[in-house]
Order: structure tokens, then C-alpha cells, then sequence
């Protein structure tokens, strides 16, 4: 969705106040409701993670007591899942002061973040399942077949750390 429709379906939304803010503060109100929709949305994101790495404990915890595997690949993942985990939580959310020497956050660059930040649902959807067919490979007792999904999810995980990394220069880009 281009960045323009996102914002005037944000702007369909809104209610009277919003309308009257926007009107004297010159979009000021759908700033603030691109930002709000966007915090939620990576708080959405925080808690799948964070429920995605107690499946992945668990998991971890059976791998040890069979002692299937080498663990290693194991714990790198949970390093990973928490170190993208804070990322998603500890976001840059597009404030910007009034005498900012980075320049003013405008509702295109909201948007586009917002719009950015809805497609890495697809990568934590594909985190979700893949996690939750190692589980069942590991109720079903099959080590054999974990240690490929083991490379998945932590390939998935170091991807989708990487496309999180570029939304801050969407935020802010280079320029001279």
C-alpha cells in the first residue's frame, strides 16, 4: 500500500478532534495516529517474539535432556530472538523536536515506516510456523529433522534482524 493511502485511510479514521487538531497544527493529529498505529503494531510484534523464545526454551530444555544435538546452534538462536527482540521493542518511533538538526519526520516517512513495519508481519508469521514445526518434530521425538529447522529459523531471524536495521535509514536517510 503507498504511502498516501495509508495516510488517508488514517485520516478516514480519525475522529472530529483529530480533524480540528489537524486543521491548526497542520497534520500534527495524523502524525501522532501514524506513530500510535505503528507502536502497536511493534508491540504486537514484541510479544510474538517474546512468546516465540519461551516455545524456543522449551524446546532448547528437551534438546538437553536427550542431548540430541549440539546445543550451540540452540543457544544462538534464543541470542539472536533476544537481541532482535529488544530491537522490535526499543524502536525509534519518527519524534522529531521542533529544532531537530535532523529535520522534521514528515507523514510520508510515517507512513512509509508503518507500511515497512507491516510487511515484516509476513517474516514473523514465517518465524511462527517454523518454530512451531520444530516443536512438533520434537514432541514427535524426530531429532533427526530439527537440526535443519534449527538453520531456518535462525537464517529467518538474522533476515528479518537485517530488514529491521533498514528501517532506521527510512527514518532517516543520508543526505548532504
Amino acid at each position: 500500500m503507498a504511502e498516501r493511502e495509508t495516510i488517508e485511510k488514517v485520516k478516514e479514521r480519525q475522529g472530529i478532534l483529530s480533524k480540528i487538531q489537524n486543521f491548526f497544527t497542520l497534520g500534527y493529529g495524523t502524525k501522532e495516529d501514524l506513530r500510535e498505529l505503528d507502536k502497536k503494531l511493534r508491540d504486537n510484534y514484541y510479544a510474538d517474539l517474546r512468546d516465540m523464545r519461551h516455545v524456543w526454551e522449551d524446546l532448547y530444555l528437551a534438546v538437553l535432556d536427550v542431548g540430541a544435538a549440539s546445543s550451540r546452534d540452540y543457544k544462538k538462536v534464543i541470542q539472536v530472538l533476544d537481541r532482535v527482540t529488544e530491537k522490535v521493542r526499543h524502536a525509534d518511533y519518527g519524534y522529531a523536536g521542533l529544532r531537530d538538526r535532523k529535520g522534521h519526520i514528515r507523514e510520508e516517512e510515517l507512513a512509509r515506516i508503518f507500511n515497512s513495519d507491516r510487511d515484516l508481519g509476513n517474516d514473523i508469521d514465517s518465524m511462527k510456523e517454523a518454530i512451531n514445526k520444530t516443536q512438533m518434530e520434537a514432541e514427535a521425538e524426530n531429532w533427526t529433522a530439527i537440526p535443519d529447522q534449527v538453520k531456518k529459523i535462525k537464517n529467518l531471524l538474522l533476515t528479518f534482524e537485517n530488514r529491521w536495521n533498514d528501517r532506521e535509514k527510512q527514518f532517516r536517510p543520508l543526505e548532504i
